[in-house]
């Protein structure tokens, strides 16, 4: 498994995903989200205001967890987390790269100054077949 196939073994459990980060006080907080792709990047549209945001400043290190299949296939993703709000980032994410319309979720999202977008780049996955009995796929950058 290499960096590239992370999207592809994600998009065929879910299109959902679970988003761990972690509090100033390292309190844990888990969000369920819905990821669009840009090569690498794990994009996620979201709110400056929410707790996964300020989480993610305080501490940039996050997790992933895709929904496991009914085979007990599931993905794990590490990585590092990044806020962006700025009007070039905002227009070039808007369209294309998200399965869902971003207007259902932040209606004039483009010029709400609260709309944004967390960046995770991963830097290690593991990829369980069959709750790891049919193997256990591994990845990291190095």
């Amino acid at each position: 498994m290499d960096a590239g196939d992370i999207e592809g073994l994600a998009r065929a459990l879910s299109v959902r995903t679970y988003l761990a980060t972690t509090s100033p006080d390292l309190e844990p907080h888990v969000v369920p989200v819905h990821p669009g792709w840009e090569g690498n990047t794990i994009w996620i549209m979201t709110a400056h205001s929410s707790v996964k945001v300020r989480n993610a400043l305080a501490n940039p290190k996050v997790a992933m967890h895709w929904e496991t299949n009914d085979e007990g296939d599931g993905l794990l993703v590490w990585g590092t987390a990044v806020m962006f709000s700025d009007l070039d980032t905002k227009e070039r994410l808007w369209t294309g790269v998200f399965s869902y319309d971003l207007e259902d979720f932040a209606p004039n999202g483009l010029n709400n100054p609260d709309v944004g977008f967390l960046a995770i780049t991963p830097h290690r996955a593991v990829h369980a077949i069959a709750y790891g009995a049919g193997g256990v796929q591994r990845w990291q950058q190095h």
